[in-house]
């Protein structure tokens, strides 16, 4: 049976596993760069040629479990994927693991934030995106990629970090106290100091890639300049991770293509790299 990173079956199984990882090849509603579903494939072969050791936290943190769950796929309405999303977190949640998600198009996380919501008090979503994701509705959906986080804004604390394109009447959807622009960020010093503070207890990060700027991770289906670096992102997640609870996690928006194997291979070592934080904090 087939493993995360490739992992012995001794640290693989369902039940020892204290994270899940839920691989969702959905790419319905994308509408520029196509090829988010080929991105779980991607970032799974990607992860079986990455180091388990790391450095930083001098860990192996999938000595503590990675089970991997049958990937998702299939679907022929966007409705049909929230709910099938929604359940298995829902279920996950339930059995007390870390549940964690790589994409797929961003919907995807329309229904792991649902099922987040649901089962967790007071829960912060962290938005790490290019795009604010506002839209109540989109080419005829409230289940396109533009719409991810609308929901969410309204069933939890939205706090969106990396922001550079938005559509005009997104604008008047933003909250201006929780919102931390692209353009802001180098200027602003005690910018995580302030995001951090607005969080509450329980907290959900989702990572739309194209967060990165495209410098270093090219391969997104709708890429923007002036991103995010590495070094910055990990050090954000880690205050996060160290000061919140962290309740469960997604990376969405991997779009492969041949020329750019290095950024399958990010979105390989972030997933690793905060379960690293993650249980080096509660050690």
């Amino acid at each position: 049976m087939k493993t995360f990173a490739g992992i012995p079956q001794e640290f693989a199984g369902a039940d020892r596993s204290k994270v899940t990882l839920i691989p969702v090849a959905y790419d319905g509603t994308s509408t520029w760069g196509k090829g988010a579903d080929k991105g779980p494939e991607a970032f799974l072969d990607a992860a079986e040629n990455m180091e388990l050791y790391d450095i930083e936290t001098r860990t192996e943190v999938y000595r503590e479990g990675i089970y991997l769950h049958q990937t998702l796929e299939g679907f022929t309405t966007p409705d049909a994927m929230v709910e099938a999303v929604y359940a298995k977190f829902k279920d996950q949640y339930t059995r007390g693991k870390l549940v964690s998600m790589i994409g797929g198009e961003h919907s995807v996380s329309i229904g792991a934030i649902r099922a987040t919501a649901e089962f967790f008090d007071n829960v912060t979503v962290v938005q790490l995106d290019a795009h604010t994701d506002l839209r109540e509705s989109y080419l005829g959906s409230k289940y396109n990629h533009a719409c991810a986080l609308f929901e969410a804004q309204q069933t939890t604390n939205l706090i969106q970090v990396g922001i550079r394109s938005m559509d005009k009447l997104e604008q008047d959807r933003v909250d201006p106290e929780r919102v931390f622009y692209a353009h802001e960020l180098e200027a602003d010093e005690f910018w995580m100091d302030k995001a951090i503070d607005l969080m509450t207890d329980n907290v959900y990060i989702t990572i739309d890639l194209d967060a990165f700027d495209p410098s270093i991770l090219p391969a997104t289906g709708t890429p923007e300049p002036g991103g995010m670096l590495w070094y910055e992102t990990l050090y954000f997640l880690q205050r996060i991770i160290n000061e919140k609870k962290l309740v469960g996690f997604d990376i969405v928006e991997l779009c492969p293509n041949e020329h750019s194997k290095p950024s399958n291979f990010l979105a390989a070592k972030l997933y690793y790299k905060i379960l690293s934080y993650h249980f080096t904090k509660e050690e």
